[in-house]
């Protein structure tokens, strides 16, 4: 019988997260008979040089939210880890609810052709072949903040199985879509660009990739306790407090939201989402329960991720992550990892919102490519340490 209720069955590390990668315990083999599924924005870097970031942003989201809301009717009561990129998301789901995600998927990239005009490759690998190619893929629950738990991953399965699906994906001209496939409940994207609390702080998006998954463990311990000891603990470095989020009332932000998630423009759903927006910003700061979503919001950001590789959002100050980088350069430069980073001046995040009390989750990206920049970066190191 296939474990359906493989990752939530696994019990949650509740120590930091440097301790959690010396407990080899803490991880489980992925079931052999579980998936990969990847979601990728085709030519990402031309799409955030042309300006439009915050729609690879939302589209990333909206892969996510398809799934979600999909496994949620599927199998109640269930969880599936995922890993939201910038400029895409990668999932790790049980064969009796594949069938069901990739279809999902597949509409959901001809409804983003067809209204933001992104090209999504969509594609699975079973774990099964990734294990036959010897490629590890072990995986533990983390308990990152008090509210949020996340998925720790450790080889070089996900990345492979990325590779693989990127390499292998062939544009198809099929344009049929099925409206009742397409559900984006919950999608929200009304927030203004996050600034750091401190004028000369900087908003940082770091790539660290050791490909050797025997090292990884060691060097992903020594690279963290450097980011504690420069950038103080995961909860001071966070970009996203209560102190400094604020809504965006401009019809834009409005806009760009409903063009991902309806089928076609509804100006009622525009001028009602605006309206809301703009008496929004005196509900959450003038209300008690305003206040407690609005720190809620940090402890439900998605700002570090381990999927093989670390992929982090954070705040710092110049100076320190000018040591930071010589620190990076250092172990580089020994062969160790290979890195990309991309510093800014804020961060931007992208919302599902179930229910403001109990049900809601949050993606950060950087601004100015953010994610996608910092990949741009990391490409180009690996493609120069091939030639």
């Amino acid at each position: 019988m296939e474990k359906t209720k493989f990752y939530k069955n696994l019990t949650p590390f509740k120590g930091s997260l440097i301790d959690l990668l010396s407990h080899e315990a803490g991880f489980t083999e992925v079931p052999n008979t579980w998936h990969i599924v990847v979601v990728d924005i085709l030519n990402s870097t031309n799409a955030v040089a042309n300006g439009n970031h915050h729609q690879v942003n939302l589209t990333a989201t909206g892969a996510i939210i398809s799934v979600l809301n999909t496994t949620k009717k599927v199998k109640r009561n269930n969880e599936i880890p995922y890993f939201f990129g910038g400029d895409g998301a990668t999932f790790i789901v049980p064969s009796i609810i594949l069938d069901k995600v990739i279809s999902v998927l597949d509409n959901y990239s001809v409804h983003i052709k067809r209204r933001v005009d992104l090209i999504l490759r969509v594609g699975q690998i079973p774990v099964k072949d990734l294990i036959e190619k010897n490629v590890q893929l072990k995986i533990a629950k983390h308990q990152l903040t008090n509210q949020l738990t996340i998925p720790i991953v450790l080889g070089n399965g996900l990345k492979v199985a990325e590779d693989i699906i990127k390499s292998n994906f062939k544009e198809t001209t099929n344009s049929l879509f099925d409206e009742k496939l397409l559900n984006l409940e919950g999608m929200e994207c009304r927030w203004d660009e996050i600034n750091p609390d401190q004028s000369q702080t900087k908003v940082v998006c770091l790539l660290l990739d050791v490909n050797n998954e025997d090292l990884q463990k060691e060097i992903y311990k020594k690279v963290l306790a450097q980011m504690d000891m420069e950038f103080g603990t995961f909860e001071n470095r966070q970009p996203i407090k209560n102190t400094v989020l604020k809504l965006d009332p401009s019809p834009k932000k409005a806009w760009e939201e409903m063009k991902v998630s309806l089928i076609s423009t509804n100006w009622a759903y525009f001028f009602k989402n605006w309206i809301q927006t703009n008496f929004g910003r005196f509900y959450l700061n003038l209300t008690s329960s305003g206040k407690e979503y609005l720190k809620q919001i940090g402890q439900l950001s998605h700002t570090f991720m381990l999927d093989g590789m670390i992929n982090t959002v954070f705040t710092a100050e110049q100076n320190k992550i000018d040591r930071f980088i010589n620190f990076l350069d250092t172990l580089e430069a020994d062969n160790k990892l290979k890195y990309g980073i991309h510093v800014t001046h804020a961060s931007v995040m992208s919302c599902y919102v179930l229910d403001m009390r109990t049900s809601h989750s949050h993606f950060v990206d950087g601004t100015e490519g953010g994610y996608t920049s910092a990949a741009k970066m990391l490409k180009l190191k690996k493609k120069n340490a091939v030639l």
